[in-house]
């Protein structure tokens, strides 16, 4: 239901149907978050380039949330344990100091970092 209203709402026309970023709205900074309709949307169309110029951390992280969704259904089809990665020691740290990273480059106003803002 989201992928069928970001496919159809468009997030890369300005002043569309779907809402912006309360962070960048109301804060005027890029949070982690900031671009993953856009990046949605860009995957739905096949242009993974596009995707991560959007946002390239959420892309991996949707690409670990599928790997993380196949290991489950894996786990359930064949009633055996099935490690992912996110049952590694410390993947919740990783990827809470990578989010936080992400965070902080992503609003270093300073090329080549500001490339990144979207």
């Amino acid at each position: 239901m989201c992928c069928a209203a970001i496919w159809f709402g468009d997030p890369t026309t300005p002043g569309g149907a779907l809402p912006a970023c309360p962070t960048k709205f109301f804060l005027g900074i890029t949070c982690p978050g900031c671009g993953m309709q856009r990046a949605i949307y860009s995957l739905l169309h096949g242009d993974l380039a596009a995707a991560l110029h959007y946002n390239a951390v959420g892309v991996i992280a949707l690409a670990l949330l599928l790997v993380s969704f196949g290991t489950y259904c894996l786990r359930l089809w064949t009633g055996r344990r099935i490690r992912g990665w996110h049952n590694l020691r410390w993947s919740a740290v990783a990827v809470l100091l990578v989010v936080i990273a992400w965070f902080v480059v992503r609003n270093i106003p300073v090329q080549p970092f500001w490339s990144l803002h979207v």
